[in-house]
């Protein structure tokens, strides 16, 4: 857990006692690559969701888990909602739809640079059909302009009802805390759904796979394909403290499998060595991390890799 998290549920935690807890579920939709991810992990104050520049980065819902006063608010971060082509981009637009049905409150994201262009307007169709409370969030607001980015509020409301309009930057975080004041008060009352000190309900095994697939997208992202799956197949504890971790990446073709390697396997060395970096820091112990790539032809269809990754398979 991050510093900054065991702070503030330090902070909260005499605040939660005999007082009346807030909860709820909070989904973040939008379009792919609108800063989602890096969004829930500015909210969270910990790193829940994997960053990248590759669009489709979030396949699952990833759920990162706030205090905030006497509020625990679940932020589900959904998979970007694009014009699906492949089976894979079906599953995770309908995972994407199904976490928004699920939550107390949608908040789109969109990204200021972009406005209204691409994805957004079937997003703000597909809203009409959503019944709960929606926010309209713009983000990256540092690189756009204020009477730019008034039109674009303006615009987008008058599409939609939304409850309130924040602009915020994830990266820098502006912004970020009158959302959370508005979001922690306007929950329902009721009971906390996780133990205070979590922030994430993906197991740790899944997490370790996605940093992986994290450090495999950011060293190669102009070469490798978006087809490239990681799993955690062995994850064994020793009596030194430290932890073994053995993963596999699994790619579609073996031209694939000599990219990730890369010459001399100095890519897979590069990538294993900032998983390993990340998830040291993240365990709070010493971690040996070995790195394999397999080929899986169309592994893309294949059921029990949507499952590994959370998904429903589509027929």
């Amino acid at each position: 857990m991050s510093e900054e998290h065991e702070n503030q549920a330090g902070e909260h935690e005499q605040a939660a006692e005999g007082a009346a807890t807030r909860s709820g579920f909070v989904a973040l939709i939008g379009p792919t690559n609108a800063g989602k991810s890096t969004l829930l992990n500015r909210l969270v104050g910990a790193k829940v969701s994997i960053v990248s520049h590759k669009v489709q980065t979030t396949r699952a819902i990833v759920r990162g888990i706030a205090i905030h006063d006497r509020t625990q608010i679940v932020f589900m971060d959904t998979p970007g909602i694009f014009k699906p082509r492949r089976r894979l981009d079906r599953a995770m637009v309908t995972s994407a739809w199904g976490g928004a049905k699920d939550a107390d409150f949608i908040m789109l994201l969109i990204d200021s640079e972009r406005g209204l262009r691409g994805d957004i307007e079937q997003i703000l169709e597909g809203l009409k059909d959503v019944r709960q409370p929606k926010l309209l969030v713009l983000n990256k607001i540092d690189q756009v302009r204020p009477e730019e980015l008034l039109k674009l509020a303006a615009a987008a409301n008058e599409k939609i009802a939304f409850e309130r309009t924040f602009m915020v930057s994830a990266t820098t975080g502006s912004g970020c805390d009158d959302l959370m004041d508005y979001v922690a008060n306007a929950l329902p009352e009721g009971p906390w759904y996780y133990p205070e000190d979590q922030i994430s309900d993906l197991p740790m095994r899944q997490l370790a796979a996605e940093i992986t697939r994290e450090k495999l997208f950011l060293r190669l992202h102009q070469e490798l394909p978006y087809s490239s799956h990681v799993e955690t197949e062995k994850w064994e504890e020793r009596k030194d403290g430290s932890v073994r971790i053995e993963q596999v990446i699994y790619v579609e073709r073996d031209s694939q499998k000599k990219i990730a390697l890369g010459k001399d396997g100095e890519a897979i060395k590069a990538i294993s060595m900032a998983s390993r970096k990340e998830l040291s820091e993240i365990l709070e112990q010493p971690v040996h991390l070995f790195l394999f790539v397999k080929v899986r032809e169309n592994w893309g269809d294949d059921p029990a890799r949507f499952r590994e990754m959370g998904l429903d398979f589509p027929h």
